[in-house]
């Protein structure tokens, strides 16, 4: 496959044998047993690697499904407003929200306004931007759609934890606690001990539409790397 071409399509169910061996792709299952197919990219060791998604490279038909599936799982939790990480937590959760029902979300961003408070705001660092320093805000103007509400926060992929925790800090210092916490790939099992740090069991809130595993090279393709 062309780098362009990864993220476009959902497969059938059994398209794909999601447990073989490849070299170049690695299959996820949605929870209606559609497939979509992920490239692999290799981690510095060379020797293990992570599936990829990025959600605002994807067709309208692959993120409307993520996002109606996410919804779906998250429906339960009788969700007011849904908040979205940057940067690409914001394409997937205006997708949430409407799937919701919901006119509106509420985006968390990294460009500070003039009018935004510093103490609104908390560092964030990320897996895929590890050497650039930004701060993650909340419009001091969208705290009265958050307070008392029943808050949904949503990212593109939980990986290492440290985009998520940053927003859960930033938006429990203004004294909102998210229900529910969502994302399209949970990637791997990495994050559960950093999202588990404090005195909150956030990780029993997280929900995904699927997850992936870190993979290891076999001499011949990449598999699964047995936990």
């Amino acid at each position: 496959m062309q780098p362009h071409d990864f993220w476009q399509e959902l497969h059938a169910p059994g398209t794909f044998d999601p447990v073989a061996e490849r070299t170049d792709f690695h299959v996820a299952d949605l929870p209606d047993g559609r497939q979509l197919q992920l490239p692999i990219r290799v981690l510095p060791d060379g020797g293990h690697a992570l599936a990829s998604l990025i959600v605002n490279q994807a067709s309208f038909t692959v993120l409307d499904a993520l996002a109606e599936t996410l919804a779906k799982r998250m429906a339960a939790h009788d969700i007011d407003v849904v908040a979205g990480l940057p940067t690409l937590g914001l394409t997937l959760a205006a997708g949430v929200a409407r799937a919701l029902g919901h006119a509106r979300y509420v985006p968390l961003g990294t460009s500070r306004k003039f009018w935004y408070r510093e103490e609104l705001s908390i560092p964030l660092s990320s897996i895929t931007t590890p050497d650039q320093e930004k701060r993650l805000y909340i419009d001091p103007r969208m705290l009265p759609l958050l307070e008392g509400k029943r808050v949904a926060l949503i990212d593109d992929v939980i990986s290492s934890g440290a985009s998520i925790v940053a927003g859960l800090s930033l938006l429990m210092s203004c004294g909102i606690e998210p229900v529910v916490i969502g994302a399209a790939m949970l990637q791997s099992d990495r994050w559960r001990d950093r999202v588990d740090l404090g005195d909150k069991r956030w990780s029993e809130k997280i929900i995904g539409v699927f997850s992936t595993p870190i993979l290891e090279w076999s001499g011949s393709g990449w598999r699964s790397r047995p936990s």
